[in-house]
């Protein structure tokens, strides 16, 4: 019911943002019940870091900016952690009914206990599959949490992953 994926070291960033938010695209075009969330990274040129925004899927509203600008030389973490706690909160509404729960990560804030983890948490505990992204730092934290619930697939899989929960469901 839980199933993640990573990416190799050579794999460009933002490869499992754009994947997740086409496989949330494709199952919610085919009119199967998706929810969660997906980032989307705007490119600011080669000497900016990119902007990070956090669809809610299903939501009405735009997207919420996840980052913030620190300057330049800046070396902290560009997360808004405030806008991300937002981004869970519109998320949470739209969970019930839903054959499948996208989440774009399972990083640094969920690994502390914050961000999207209790949202994984309650999905799963509700019975609904759930599809999430985990970087290479974060998979001791990750498997710590899911324990022998999650089954790590590899990301060429995820369409048929997910097609196979909602043929379990009906």
């Amino acid at each position: 019911m839980l199933a993640w994926f990573t990416n190799d070291e050579t794999t460009p960033a933002g490869t499992a943002d754009l994947a997740l938010e086409a496989l949330a695209r494709d199952l919610a075009a085919q009119g199967l019940a998706v929810a969660g969330a997906v980032q989307r990274n705007l490119d600011l040129g080669p000497d900016c870091a990119c902007d990070m925004e956090m669809i809610v899927l299903g939501d009405s509203g735009p997207p919420l900016r996840i980052s913030q600008s620190l300057g330049p030389g800046a070396q902290g973490c560009r997360l808004d952690t405030g806008a991300l706690e937002e981004a869970v909160a519109r998320t949470a509404p739209h969970l019930p009914g839903a054959g499948l729960v996208v989440i774009p990560k399972f990083g640094r804030q969920e690994a502390m206990g914050r961000g999207f983890r209790a949202l994984i948490g309650q999905a799963v505990a509700d019975g609904q599959p759930v599809v999430l992204y985990v970087p290479r730092q974060q998979r001791a934290a990750f498997l710590d949490f899911a324990g022998d619930l999650a089954v790590q697939i590899a990301p060429a899989n995820l369409r048929s992953w997910c097609l196979d929960r909602f043929a379990a469901a009906s």
